[in-house]
């Protein structure tokens, strides 16, 4: 299945076509769909926790942790009360440990000014700490099944295969009103799964089509990178707290300007604090 209109910058839909477009990925899904625990639930806490860990890091890596974590820190108020460290140590693994920190004070936030209940507007959504556009819109979809419109990149990679062509350089601009127009307001939450997951399927079997977009960015190895160095580091101060600025440089391989310069950012971002001459997580 496959549209264009005239004028490609502006492809435009008629309701028998986004009908007949939402009825393939609905009957593909139904045949297809990936069984996650995160949509076993309609929890608002549990949606948040998995579309935190979800940023930039693939379904098949995050259901472990994503199970292991709502079985240590259950509701907003035991993530709320818990010790950053006892976060830290299940998020490890998953990668951008910024977003540990922004989910525990987003957890404070509702349960200091929403009463221990997540709200349901997007204003109010994106201004919790960490939760941006994109995750705002997610949430209100999968945890209230509001029909938001909102696109990630599996949801990119399904418009650009279908509305697009050959062509490249492709906006969200451009595939916003086809996200709209072929929305499922009666089940959002429904389709925007059947979506995610045709998309997952077309990396697989085309050549990513997602790469035709203007926001792809490809991502930066980890291995080598001062993500990995800060990982490490992190690492280090969890398995033994209280290790001295001489100590962690030795542990990483000597290179004393770049520890340095992570654990004064890593202090500032509130991860680390020094305690008797050492660091200690905060």
């Amino acid at each position: 299945m496959h549209m264009q209109s005239d004028h490609p910058s502006e492809p435009a839909l008629t309701s028998s076509q986004a009908r007949e477009f939402r009825d393939m990925i609905l009957s593909w899904y139904r045949d297809n769909g990936r069984r996650l625990p995160w949509r076993e639930t309609s929890d608002p806490y549990a949606i948040l926790i998995s579309e935190t860990m979800l940023q930039q890091t693939k379904a098949d890596r995050v259901i472990g942790k994503y199970t292991e974590f709502i079985g240590l820190f259950p509701d907003f108020a035991a993530l709320a009360h818990a010790a950053l460290r006892d976060i830290l140590i299940s998020w490890q693994g998953l990668g951008y440990n910024r977003r540990a920190i922004a989910v525990k004070k987003c957890a404070e936030t509702v349960i200091d000014n929403y009463g221990g209940y997540l709200p349901s507007s997007i204003k109010a959504l994106q201004a919790l700490p960490g939760i941006g556009p994109y995750t705002a819109r997610a949430i209100a979809a999968f945890a209230f099944n509001m029909p938001t419109v909102f696109i990630e990149t599996n949801i990119r990679t399904v418009f650009i295969h279908h509305f697009f062509g050959d062509r490249k350089g492709i906006t969200d601009t451009e595939l916003h009103p086809l996200v709209a127009e072929t929305l499922d307001t009666d089940n959002p939450r429904g389709w925007y799964n059947a979506l995610m997951d045709y998309g997952v399927m077309l990396k697989r079997t085309h050549k990513n089509p997602g790469r035709r977009s203007s926001h792809h960015v490809l991502q930066a190895p980890f291995l080598g990178s001062n993500r990995e160095l800060r990982s490490r580091i992190l690492k280090a101060i969890l398995d033994a707290p209280c290790l001295t600025e001489e100590q962690l440089v030795s542990l990483m391989g000597g290179d004393a300007e770049k520890v340095s310069n992570n654990l004064v950012q890593m202090e500032k971002e509130g991860f680390i604090g020094k305690r008797r001459g050492g660091f200690v997580i905060m």
